[in-house]
């Protein structure tokens, strides 16, 4: 019991950490004063109410599932992630550490809470996951680009420089073979461009 009077005191006034602790009951026995200005919305006097008047009701399954687990190992705390309603029809996300509290008999008496608000990292995390698909969806379409460039646009093309070459070996006037060493030149420029974009292509696990 003393480990956690100590908590309390030293967080009794933190700006951070929530403390609460509920009882065997499910009613809150003492929340500090961090938890209590963050959900006062719900009431200004929390202590005494229910345990899940805070929380998103598929995270009570949560809740009760991990204080189960703290009596049957009460040297170790363990963590949970619960939605709690911010006020405004939404909810913050918060991660917590439970341990199993027992009185001076060594009966069970309530569990001991200490959490804190991970909204803002958890929206950071979902907009990296965003920019990562996104960044592997272009991936994937420059890779097809590339693909295209190296295989399909090729083949016609050394189809032309054959065409033109069986041209410039055949009777024709200066003019067409002007032309002919005009296509030539172009298509060796064309398949330069191709080879220098597939050479500086990405590398990924099928290319690697």
């Amino acid at each position: 019991m003393q480990k956690f009077k100590d908590t309390i005191r030293l967080l009794e006034d933190s700006h951070f950490y929530y403390i609460i602790i509920a009882g065997m009951d499910g009613k809150y026995r003492y929340v500090n004063k961090n938890y209590a200005g963050a959900f006062s919305h719900i009431s200004n006097d929390i202590v005494g109410e229910p345990y899940f008047l805070t929380m998103h009701p598929d995270d009570c399954k949560v809740c009760e599932e991990v204080s189960r687990q703290c009596f049957r190992f009460p040297d170790k705390s363990f963590p949970a992630t619960i939605r709690k309603h911010d006020g405004k029809g939404e909810y913050i996300v918060t991660q917590w550490e439970y341990s199993a509290m027992f009185d001076e008999n060594g009966a069970p008496s309530g569990v001991f809470c200490m959490g804190y608000d991970i909204t803002e990292t958890v929206v950071a995390n979902e907009e990296l996951e965003v920019a990562k698909n996104e960044i592997e969806e272009k991936n994937n379409l420059l890779e097809q680009i590339v693909w295209a460039q190296s295989h399909v646009l090729r083949r016609p093309l050394a189809n032309i420089i054959g065409l033109v070459n069986i041209l410039n070996k055949m009777e024709i006037d200066q003019n067409l073979r002007n032309i002919c060493d005009m296509l030539i030149q172009s298509s060796e420029q064309l398949d330069e461009a191709i080879h220098d974009i597939v050479k500086k292509r990405p590398v990924t696990e099928e290319t690697t």
